[in-house]
């Protein structure tokens, strides 16, 4: 991390939120359900598809959970309602993981049922790790209940996440394989980059060589390249796997990535929680810096 974006993230508390929400319109499609539909419109015409997802996490009140999930339905509704072609991602603590588990089961349960009516498919989030026996009890017990149209998401680099790779593949859990975001300790996690790199790479190979379908979900070119050789290595149909991206992110990449003839996914947040997901990605992200400092200066 240079001088300058050490000193930006650093500062994060004292800029102004509007020169953050300059730069955060690249990456968020918006606050309103109708901003994330015209970008995932956008996206579909673009020969990719998308996941929509509505920002927030970590809610304190039931009453706050409930209002996530009325706000989560009608996003599955305007997906049906204009065809397109994107499924939904959500949070568990955001439907209430923090307080009941009972409580939060029974809101993704109302939305995997709505999900179902309408032909679509809810992905599970992953968040920290405090989180991840819970976030994978709950998505067993779904699948125990009858709901195929969900997925969970294992994060590459935590020591146990081979483990849970090689239980989900023999369960046909549908995955989402990402690096992982959150700042854990290095009692559970990796945190060297090339470490991390190989994880990613290892349980990618277990989750394809098992037949599990898989979300390829990076930016990184050395994990895009790795991917594209061990489906070439193993002949993989289209249908078997996908890549996933951030809006706004490499879309270079992106775009060469689909031309190469590969399914593509692209996340699309929107919501009024968009300034907490902006500084996450920025410290996630410290290069974004030098967007925050152009922000500053250029109008």
């Amino acid at each position: 991390m240079s001088f300058l974006n050490k000193l930006v993230v650093t500062a994060m508390p004292l800029i102004p939120k509007v020169v953050v929400g300059r730069v955060a319109s690249r990456y968020i499609a918006g606050t309103t359900l109708a901003e994330g539909v015209r970008a995932v419109a956008a996206l579909n015409k673009s020969g990719m598809m998308a996941t929509m997802d509505l920002l927030g996490e970590d809610i304190a009140a039931a009453s706050e959970a409930h209002q996530v999930r009325d706000n989560i339905l009608p996003i599955l509704r305007a997906i049906s309602e204009h065809r397109l072609d994107s499924n939904v991602s959500i949070k568990p603590t955001q439907l209430g993981l923090r307080i009941d588990t009972e409580l939060c089961y029974k809101n993704i349960r109302a939305i995997l049922d709505e999900a179902k009516a309408l032909g679509n498919f809810v992905r599970i989030d992953m968040e920290d790790a405090r989180t991840t026996d819970a976030t994978l009890a709950i998505y067993r017990r779904l699948r125990a209940d009858g709901y195929t149209n969900t997925g969970v998401v294992i994060q590459a680099y935590l020591h146990r996440s081979e483990s849970d790779v090689r239980a989900l593949v023999k369960e046909g859990a549908n995955i989402r394989l990402c690096k992982g975001i959150y700042n854990e300790s290095p009692a559970i996690a990796f945190k060297g980059r090339k470490e991390i790199q190989d994880n990613f790479m290892k349980l990618l190979s277990i989750i394809l060589e098992g037949g599990t379908y898989v979300g390829i979900a990076t930016h990184d070119d050395v994990l895009i390249d790795g991917a594209l050789g061990l489906i070439r290595k193993l002949g993989l149909k289209q249908a078997q796997y996908e890549f996933q991206m951030l809006l706004g992110v490499r879309e270079a990449r992106r775009d060469q990535i689909v031309k190469g003839g590969h399914r593509l996914r692209v996340y699309v947040p929107y919501g009024e929680q968009w300034y907490a997901y902006s500084t996450r990605r920025l410290k996630e992200n410290p290069a974004m810096a030098w967007y925050i400092t152009k922000a500053i200066f250029v109008r």
